[in-house]
């Protein structure tokens, strides 16, 4: 799998990382039971701190996605596929909510904001 790190992006690259490896969980890119590389190689790889790849994997592991094997590194767990899909369309919904917000803020109609979506949809 290969992570790619926005610098100039809106999130926190060790959000960028985060996102990137549920991503792969959830469409079985990454496996169940199937290492991650270690902190020091994924932040050499990504040329990114220590800190950063050690917090990513933190954050995955308080959401119980990958698991800590002392003295082995991290391995993603088992996991329910619905319940990662329905977590990433709540993130989905808010995020669409803004943007409709700020539309509306800009003065689009409902089919305006449609028309748009239809038009990016097919791009």
């Amino acid at each position: 799998m290969k992570i790619i790190i926005k610098q100039q992006g809106t999130l926190a690259i060790y959000e960028q990382i985060v996102n990137q490896l549920k991503n792969a969980i959830l469409t079985g890119e990454l496996s169940a039971g199937e290492a991650l590389p270690s902190i020091r190689s994924l932040a050499a790889e990504l040329e990114v701190s220590v800190i950063t790849t050690k917090r990513a994997y933190e954050e995955l592991e308080k959401e119980k996605l990958v698991r800590s094997m002392p003295g082995k590194g991290f391995y993603v767990c088992e996991y329910n596929r619905d319940f990662l899909k329905e977590k990433q369309y709540i993130g989905l919904e808010q995020r669409m909510q803004e943007v409709i917000n700020d539309c509306k803020k800009a003065g689009m109609s409902k089919q305006d904001i449609l028309s748009m979506t239809e038009t990016l949809f097919d791009s």
